[in-house]
């Protein structure tokens, strides 16, 4: 009999993600072009509560916006990261940090992308703050591209549905690999590559009107195929650079419940999950695409074009990892739902937050567990929070018991999934300082463990204070997970 899991391993990795587009800012210094996050106006106005997708536009739009001086882009001017880092990441260590996950700005090292070397100054950061993230005794796990494209190959190229983007990439991503090949071992490809049509602009490079209304979901699976055939070119460059580095996958998690216990419900639940989850996890992990999906783009007349080696590409170069973001769950009803990524119900029986997103532990639980069952490959919680309105007292303090209550009841789950013999080796909370919403483009959806005075507009000090969930994640981290009270 094997000994039976009793928590988190020694090793396990504890810290928090953030992204480059998301914190940064000085989107115009030392050489670096305009990306897709860039064009991400905040609108006062915004429904929280329906966020149909996240930036980009018709081609005009994204032309003029580029253009635009007068709106305020937050993604632009992040949170000062780029100036700040050094400060930030001290914060981090003190709570105990022993990994940080963030990204590289595609266009802060290719400013359009398509140039044939990439520019020294861009990374002579990455340079800087990954040694920092070393010498801090933080593990980096880096993500590649994180709905931050060079704009120039959306205006030009048309994004990933433009097979030379695709060699773009790869050329991008052998630069990153070859030059940090022993600084990094964990390195997330793609962020929630699965996060389409919602985030199609930032994750794929396409425009609203880039084709026919009729014709935009074939361009959509077209554009999804060329960065799955990207992304295992890259590994294939992997392998060679350094054999010992871990080349993973990322989903956000959209496994959703059925809404009754009618067959309708549960089938169309079951069809779904693996419409908006596991079909790219099975291609990344099992190197072919399934036969559902086969059916799926049969039944709605969509050609992925796929070119000669493509699938040997796929078949020859599996993931190592899983990284998954975590925030919420839906139900699934065939009466309201159709079999399709995204369209589905509120669960009655969980609370929603001004954002609709729904807490739900036990659906954590669920999810790492299923995806175990289906893969048996490491997972790393890439991302998982809760973005909330914070209320500073006169004082300065910020008591966010709402936060720890959510982590809290996270990390058991977690480790009740651990217990169970899932294989999680980090935990990364999103994003451990105050930033700029992927979703909304606003500050005031903070998830930091650390607040900065900075509201949505950009005006305020840019201070950064200790929320009361700060002591409380050094507590968690000190004990490897079992303080928790």
């Amino acid at each position: 009999m094997k000994e039976l899991p009793k928590g988190f391993k020694k090793n396990f990795l504890w810290g928090g993600a953030v992204a480059a587009c998301q914190t940064e800012g000085e989107y115009d210094r030392d050489g670096r072009g305009l990306s897709t996050s860039d064009i991400h106006i905040y609108d006062k106005n915004l429904n929280r509560a329906y966020v149909e997708k996240e930036g980009g536009g018709t081609l005009e739009y994204i032309k003029a916006a580029a253009k635009d001086t007068k709106g305020y882009y937050p993604k632009r001017y992040g949170i000062d990261f780029y100036n700040t880092y050094k400060q930030d990441l001290a914060l981090m260590a003190e709570m105990g940090f022993n990994t940080f996950r963030t990204s590289f700005s595609w266009s802060r090292i290719f400013p359009n992308g398509d140039e044939a070397y990439p520019n020294e100054a861009g990374l002579k950061f990455y340079d800087d703050l990954i040694d920092e993230m070393i010498k801090l005794g933080m593990e980096p796990i880096m993500t590649i591209t994180h709905y931050d494209i060079p704009l120039h190959l959306v205006t030009e190229y048309g994004g990933f549905a433009n097979r030379k983007v695709v060699d773009f990439f790869v050329n991008y991503s052998e630069v990153l690999l070859k030059r940090y090949k022993d600084k990094v071992k964990y390195w997330i490809v793609v962020n929630q590559v699965n996060l389409i049509p919602h985030v199609q602009f930032g994750c794929l490079g396409i425009y609203d009107d880039q084709a026919p209304k009729e014709k935009m979901e074939e361009l959509m699976y077209r554009a999804t195929h060329n960065l799955l055939v990207g992304s295992a070119k890259v590994v294939e460059i992997a392998r060679k650079v350094n054999p010992e580095m871990m080349m993973g996958t990322m989903l956000a998690d959209g496994t959703s419940y059925p809404a009754t216990s009618k067959p309708e419900d549960i089938v169309l639940t079951m069809k779904r999950n693996r419409l908006q989850n596991y079909f790219f996890t099975d291609v990344a992990f099992r190197g072919e695409y399934p036969t559902y999906i086969l059916r799926y783009f049969e039944e709605n007349d969509i050609d992925l074009n796929i070119q000669e080696g493509d699938l040997e590409i796929l078949k020859n170069n599996e993931m190592d990892f899983l990284a998954l973001s975590f925030y919420y769950t839906n139900v699934i009803d065939s009466t309201k739902n159709a079999y399709k990524p995204f369209d589905s119900s509120q669960n009655p029986y969980l609370e929603p937050t001004i954002w609709e997103w729904r807490m739900d532990p036990l659906g954590f639980y669920n999810s790492l567990s299923q995806y175990w069952d289906r893969y048996q490959k490491p997972i790393i919680i890439a991302e998982n929070g809760l973005g909330a309105l914070d209320k500073v007292d006169e004082d300065g303090s910020i008591h966010d018991d709402y936060r720890i209550d959510f982590a809290r009841k996270h990390i058991n789950a977690m480790k009740d999934a651990v217990n169970d013999g899932v294989d999680v080796i980090a935990y990364c909370w999103w994003g451990p300082i105050d930033i700029v919403s992927s979703s909304t483009a606003e500050m005031s959806k903070r998830y930091g463990f650390i607040h900065v005075d900075k509201d949505d507009f950009g005006n305020g000090t840019g201070k950064r204070s200790k929320k009361d969930s700060f002591y409380w994640y050094k507590k968690v981290i000190a004990s490897n997970g079992e303080d928790l009270e």
